[in-house]
């Protein structure tokens, strides 16, 4: 769909939030960040920005600490996940920087005040940095622990207004089994919220799909690793998963 007088993609959303995960940010090594991995990110994001589409993010944490795994061996379960909230911040902070070098203005919004860093959250300020074309990057999950980061990304979506959450993964879609370990896995087109629950498919936690169902707000679920594909989708082109209701 194209812009009457212009040869550029009409959008078919106006504002989106991008939820990718930290491991997503460390590209081959087993661990930490790659910085050529987060700015091919950042540039997917920036051709996102510039066709006119306002874009909250959050990223996972799982790169640097996972509160689960850190509970599992024997850890005091809220202590880890507030580490591996500190963990997200970091990485909205590389982010930050990747978007910036690019042009785009950004601000990392955290759910745990740290003010020599970043803001701290104020749902109608976030709104306003939105409506003045600026990236939110919200690190820190909610604030609070038992929360994963997929929870934090619908939250806020729906705090934030957005149309629609993009879930950014390795596959190109929702499949009815892992597609990395089976040869016959199938790819749904779209799938409901309800199915995702009772077929234990593994878009986001079943707190995340709860209340994106509740909300009526529809999740893309896409490959973050197709150059140019979160931009097509957005112009009604590439290969996704839509999770919508009932």
């Amino acid at each position: 769909m194209l812009d009457e007088g212009s040869d550029q993609p009409k959008p078919s959303y106006k504002r989106v939030l991008l939820k990718i995960s930290g491991e997503a940010l460390m590209g081959d090594q087993g661990y930490g960040l790659h910085p050529p991995t987060v700015e091919r990110i950042a540039a997917e994001v920036k051709s996102v920005h510039d066709i006119g589409v306002e874009i909250c993010m959050v990223i996972g944490g799982g790169n640097i600490f996972r509160g689960l795994q850190g509970s599992a061996q024997g850890m005091e379960r809220t202590t880890a996940d507030y580490m591996g909230m500190l963990g997200t911040v970091m990485n909205a902070l590389a982010m930050q920087s990747s978007l910036e070098r690019l042009g785009v203005f950004t601000r990392v919004i955290s759910a745990i005040p740290m003010d020599q860093v970043c803001e701290p959250y104020i749902r109608r300020r976030a709104v306003r940095h939105l409506e003045k074309a600026r990236v939110c990057i919200f690190a820190a999950g909610t604030g609070n622990p038992y929360f994963t980061t997929d929870t934090a990304a619908t939250l806020r979506a729906n705090e934030m207004a957005c149309e629609a959450i993009f879930k950014g993964t390795k596959v190109d879609g929702v499949y009815d089994k892992d597609p990395m370990e089976h040869d016959d896995a199938v790819r749904y087109d779209t799938v409901s919220y309800n199915d995702c629950l009772s077929k234990n498919l593994k878009v986001m936690d079943a707190s995340a799909i709860a209340l994106a169902r509740d909300n009526n707000l529809p999740i893309i679920v896409f490959s973050l690793d197709e150059p140019g594909g979160f931009r097509g989708i957005l112009a009604g082109e590439g290969t996704y998963t839509r999770v919508s209701g009932p």
